[in-house]
């Protein structure tokens, strides 16, 4: 046989047994399980740097928790020194690795981490144990391999070494989380630092994520019974979609809260408006905002006269959202005769707004959630057996009335264009 020949026999024998190796690795990996190997490298830093997927987005990571920053906890001058805190979530999703957001929003100083950890495994920070978090600023950890179940508690534990406050924080968590040093573990109902849990799931469509004020928060709520209006659709949704519930109590569409922009003081945070690409557009794997805004402009001073402002500004909502390819659902605002602030010419202008949303000019599609929760031979009360006493929140069973109002099918559809 010629030399030439021979060579090129012997390619052929060489690329020939190259294809079946790859076959075979192929194969393989068509009937192995799911089980991904461990992110690291330039691979995890460049994930820490992107702390949110695209827009509508059924990529990699998806938010199966958040938790909207508020204020600078009160009397936190120096913040915890020494301390552990442990904050306890609720997770929506799960995955098979997970990233953590903390916030230092409201700090005054540079905040310092020196251990973090998710379920006990530890976090680290572009390949560090330890983080300094500017003042004003957030960061995104590196991506741990944990694996996280959906619809269960998770523990996210953090240190301060050194005095640094205030402390932004997120009160009226309904949901118990601790602080704990040398002398003791104390519970809490406030969640610090913690504003995000991603994790790694590739099967998931994405997260539908919720603006909204107590009434999404679950003021009113069992603590610890995760009965919030959201965790009730994330049931109904068996977990598919990663919920981030970005409830704020007292927040209103239009007007920032009374010194929201120092965090002094919890009344309610920065408005719908001013936070909306932070706690809406800013999700990983955002894919459908639900907007449950309005009723606090209708009956908080100085309460908001004009309807067609309200719905103004919901519209404008729903542009910004329609930009980054998002669907949006908007509620009905909720009966509230009965409580403090309640008058016929405020109950006139929440008909109005409702009336709007009904016409379908606002948003892509709407839930009625005054209809779920009116008494019929009342319709400007909530049914007693859905009150929690005020007369405007809800109990358990009234949250679990607004969960079941939503058709699962408006939140998973494609948006439509902005002709209103």
């Amino acid at each position: 046989m010629p030399r030439r020949q021979g060579y090129a026999l012997l390619i052929a024998l060489v690329a020939g047994t190259a294809a079946l190796a790859a076959a075979i690795a192929f194969g393989t990996a068509l009937v192995s399980d799911q089980r991904r190997a461990p992110l690291g490298g330039s691979e995890s830093h460049a994930a820490a740097r992107n702390p949110a997927a695209p827009a509508n987005s059924t990529g990699t990571w998806v938010a199966t928790w958040t938790g909207a920053p508020v204020s600078a906890e009160p009397n936190t001058g120096q913040g915890y020194p020494g301390r552990t805190i442990r904050n306890i979530v609720h997770t929506s999703v799960g995955g098979d690795a997970a990233r953590i957001t903390l916030s230092n929003l409201f700090g005054a100083v540079p905040l310092i981490i020196d251990q973090a950890t998710v379920n006990t495994r530890p976090v680290t920070f572009g390949g560090l144990p330890t983080v300094k978090v500017a003042a004003g600023r957030q960061v995104v950890s590196d991506p741990v391999v944990v694996p996280v179940t959906p619809d269960t508690d998770l523990e996210v534990t953090l240190r301060t070494p050194y005095a640094a406050g205030p402390v932004t924080q997120h009160p009226n968590a309904h949901q118990t989380s601790y602080l704990a040093d040398d002398d003791g573990t104390w519970s809490t109902t406030r969640w610090r630092y913690l504003t995000a849990v991603d994790v790694r799931n590739e099967t998931s469509p994405g997260a539908i994520v919720v603006i909204g004020d107590s009434l999404t928060a679950g003021s009113g709520s069992t603590t610890d019974a995760n009965s919030r209006w959201t965790d009730v659709l994330s049931d109904r949704l068996r977990h598919a979609y990663g919920i981030a519930n970005q409830g704020i109590a007292g927040n209103r569409l239009l007007r920032d809260s009374p010194l929201a922009h120092s965090g002094v003081k919890n009344l309610g945070g920065l408005s719908g408006a001013h936070r909306f690409e932070r706690d809406v557009l800013s999700v990983a794997g955002a894919k459908t905002v639900i907007i449950a805004l309005g009723i606090n402009d209708v009956q908080q001073f100085p309460q908001e006269p004009d309807p067609q402002r309200i719905t103004a500004g919901l519209r404008t909502l729903t542009e910004r959202a329609h930009a980054q390819g998002l669907r949006v659902v908007g509620a009905t605002l909720t009966p509230f005769q009965g409580y403090a602030t309640w008058t016929p010419e405020r109950n006139s202008v929440r008909l109005a707004v409702n009336e709007e949303i009904r016409s379908g000019r606002i948003f892509d599609a709407f839930i009625d959630f005054d209809r779920a929760v009116r008494d019929p031979y009342a319709p400007n009360r909530i049914l007693p057996e859905y009150d929690s006493g005020d007369r405007l929140h809800f109990n358990d069973a009234g949250y679990r009335a607004l969960g079941h109002a939503i058709d699962l099918g408006a939140v998973d559809a494609t948006p439509k264009a902005d002709a209103f």
